[in-house]
């Protein structure tokens, strides 16, 4: 057997090159997601006392989905929005605390688009890497009037348990926790009947 290599004349797919290269940026820009998204606890360089935070609602004097800063100051939580005055709590009022986690979906319209762009489905990978994940932060608490009053806070991951252990030293009482995991089982009755 006589076998040679010829060389192609047809001209390289120009889509292939697109193609190629649009998936090098898209596994690029993943990486750099990858990257830039801490999984550690908490890397600001903040003092422990002060904690960049968005009010979801709850809190009296604060408007809802405001953005400002936790601390404690003494015996009270002050939440202060930029250029408004502090809203303080007492922590001795607060008659539970509780955490919890959310993950969201960053990038907005650009990122919209560019999972609607990429071909054979790439999108759904894309939206994988494209969360970040958020500590939320629930304080039941008593009025001076005796009502109950609930506020949500969410803080960047990590922050949520500091912001915890800060209260509960202060005085704030922790629920204790219920233990999903011990399920009564209900036994199944079998029909004898004939």
């Amino acid at each position: 057997m006589n076998c040679k290599v010829v060389a192609s004349k047809h001209a390289p797919d120009p889509y292939c090159r697109i193609y190629r290269a649009a998936y090098l940026i898209l596994l690029l820009w993943c990486g750099t997601l990858m990257l830039a998204q801490s999984t550690g606890g908490p890397t600001s360089s903040a003092p422990a006392s002060e904690i960049r935070a968005t009010h979801l609602l709850g809190l009296e004097g604060a408007s809802n989905n405001a953005i400002g800063e936790l601390s404690i100051k003494d015996n009270e939580l002050q939440f202060r929005k930029r250029g408004r005055p502090a809203v303080q709590l007492n922590i001795g009022c607060i008659q539970e605390v509780s955490l919890g986690e959310e993950s969201r979906e960053v990038g907005g319209l650009p990122m919209t688009l560019g999972k609607a762009g990429t071909p054979y489905g790439g999108g759904r990978v894309v939206s994988l890497f494209a969360h970040k994940k958020y500590d939320t932060v629930t304080l039941l608490y008593q009025d001076t009037n005796g009502g109950f009053h609930g506020a949500i806070f969410q803080l960047d991951k990590g922050q949520g348990q500091v912001l915890k252990n800060e209260l509960v030293a202060k005085g704030a009482r922790v629920a204790l926790a219920e233990n999903h995991t011990a399920k009564q089982s209900i036994p199944e009755v079998k029909n004898e009947s004939k």
